[in-house]
């Protein structure tokens, strides 16, 4: 296998996939000729797979004891959002600067199915819609390292921010907070917009907080 091919990119995009879906839960260890068995890869493949994911924070690798799925403290997450909330706070500027008309629109329509998803109580649909927005505005900001590390930084957290969307009334506190940063993005007010983005992820942080480990 040739580092950096399609065909170990893609092998490290399902293992990810895999983790972040909870089939591999946190503690648990890779076996090799396990993950081997299971993609279909070789050794050389699934070794350089968990480097690149040890890279982005997702698995660990012990010395002697091969790798195992990294767990993130709920401390950790609180400090990743906090981290966040510097980056996209900074991704919500640039795409008010630069947002068209049709992105404009399509931000309105996402946070219109995010209020038809909280008063359908359909929790999992809001989940993604946020997900959606969030990588929507990082799209019109246009800025890549930022991207590239609000990414990283949130598949690490993949499973607390989960958990926070279970709590009884996250969405409905959540919701007016999205409005008002696509508010801002339409407005083409980048200082609103940012600070908009940092209130909400701020909301986000102090949430976590109050979740169980």
């Amino acid at each position: 296998m040739i580092p950096g091919s399609r065909l170990e990119e893609t092998l490290t995009d399902r293992i990810r996939a895999v983790i972040l879906g909870g089939d591999f839960v946190p503690n648990q260890r890779l076996v090799e000729a396990d993950v081997c068995e299971q993609f279909g890869a070789t050794r050389a493949a699934v070794r350089e797979a968990f480097k690149e994911l040890a890279a982005e924070g997702l698995v660990e690798i012990l010395r002697n004891k091969g790798a195992r799925v990294r767990v993130i403290s709920k401390a950790e997450a609180v400090e990743i959002t906090e981290v966040r909330m510097v980056l996209e706070g900074l991704s919500a500027a640039k795409a008010a600067e630069r947002v068209t008309p049709e992105q404009a629109g399509r931000l309105r329509e996402i946070v219109a199915d995010m209020r038809t998803a909280v008063a359908a109580n359909d929790l999992d649909r809001y989940s993604e819609l946020n997900a959606i927005l969030h990588a929507k505005v990082r799209e019109i900001a246009g800025h890549r390292t930022s991207a590239s590390i609000i990414e990283r930084l949130g598949a690490q957290v993949v499973r607390h921010k989960f958990r926070l969307a279970r709590q009884p009334g996250r969405a409905a506190v959540s919701l007016p907070q999205h409005e008002l940063i696509v508010a801002a993005i339409v407005a083409r007010d980048p200082e609103a917009a940012q600070t908009a983005m940092r209130q909400h992820l701020r909301s986000v942080a102090k949430a976590l907080e109050t979740t169980a480990d």
